[in-house]
């Protein structure tokens, strides 16, 4: 989507501006946000969506070849343009989002018999499928009962698949559609990774340990329980273990931390870490990630980031 984030004041002729009227425009969205920090962890990528033949959409193939994904799967329909997003922060860097994404051509994505085929083919090819429930909820029905068959034979053939639920109410038709799509979906997932605010909102869960044994029911092997500042869990093989976050410093907006958590997870995880250092990878992409306002750090930036974080662990 394209996202307007709100900037610091200025002063400007001797007079403060509103930083409401400061917004800075750029492109992303939670299964996007985590593409671009896979690919920015070293792994190949492709990324999956429906855009239009306009100027924005033109813009998203850029930067996405920008940071070396593969768009050879996106699809573009004439006459059509992307969602929309803004974000508004708290003092203390929390977020939330204003959306305008009735018309957005992702919302397709599965629903047409004649490229279905292309696209499962494309697929067919990726060790590992990543989507959220956000990619769920903005699809029909009939395109979600495709997907979902297609993942068990993804799976069959020796696919993984990672999925986070990404809880967002207002896209769906009631909290027992949600439930009923996310639980059909976890049964198809080899990783989970979820925020326990979410699980919270969608399950009504009172502890990390009742969450987790929920998604132990779905048959999920591999789980992660993001908890913001608190310890992440982690349920592997029947144990349930609490790591770690390490403080960040400066929070100045928490928009894409989960999905950027996910993203050095995943990153790590399908280069050979375990789940314990994949878990320290989220967490360090997070922490990049909230001191910067938007979803997206400029690559330069980010790089230089990872650098410094290299020669730390190295000084340690």
């Amino acid at each position: 989507m394209v996202e307007l984030a709100p900037q610091a004041s200025v002063q400007k002729e001797g007079q403060r501006q509103d930083v409401k009227a400061l917004l800075a425009q750029s492109y992303a969205g939670d299964t996007y946000n985590t593409a671009v920090y896979i690919a920015r962890g070293g792994v190949s990528v492709s990324y999956v969506t429906l855009l239009g033949d306009d100027p924005y959409s033109e813009e998203v193939l850029t930067r996405l070849a920008g940071e070396g994904i593969d768009t050879s799967a996106i699809v573009r329909l004439p006459g059509r343009c992307p969602g929309l997003y803004m974000i508004q922060n708290t003092p203390d860097g929390e977020r939330y989002f204003t959306y305008w994404r009735g018309e957005a051509p992702a919302r397709e994505l599965f629903a047409d018999p004649a490229r279905r085929d292309a696209l499962k083919a494309h697929l067919l090819q990726m060790d590992c499928l990543y989507l959220s429930g956000i990619t769920l909820a903005i699809m029909s029905e009939e395109a979600r009962a495709e997907l979902l068959s297609f993942l068990g034979e993804y799976r069959a053939q020796g696919g993984r698949v990672a999925f986070d639920s990404n809880y967002r109410p207002r896209l769906w038709a009631s909290k027992d559609a949600a439930r009923d799509a996310v639980g059909q979906f976890l049964q198809q997932a080899d990783m989970a990774l979820l925020t326990f605010e979410d699980e919270q909102a969608l399950w009504g869960d009172k502890r990390p340990g009742s969450c987790a044994k929920r998604n132990a029911g779905f048959g999920v092997a591999e789980l992660v329980i993001k908890r913001g500042a608190e310890p992440v869990l982690l349920q592997r093989e029947g144990e349930l273990t609490a790591i770690d976050v390490p403080p960040v410093s400066s929070v100045v907006d928490t928009t894409g931390a989960g999905d950027s958590f996910n993203a050095g997870y995943l990153a790590a995880r399908l280069q050979g870490a375990t789940p314990e250092q994949s878990i320290a990878a989220g967490n360090r992409c997070a922490a990049r990630v909230i001191g910067h306002r938007g979803a997206i750090i400029p690559r330069d930036e980010y790089l230089a980031a990872v650098a410094t974080d290299a020669l730390a662990d190295v000084a340690c």
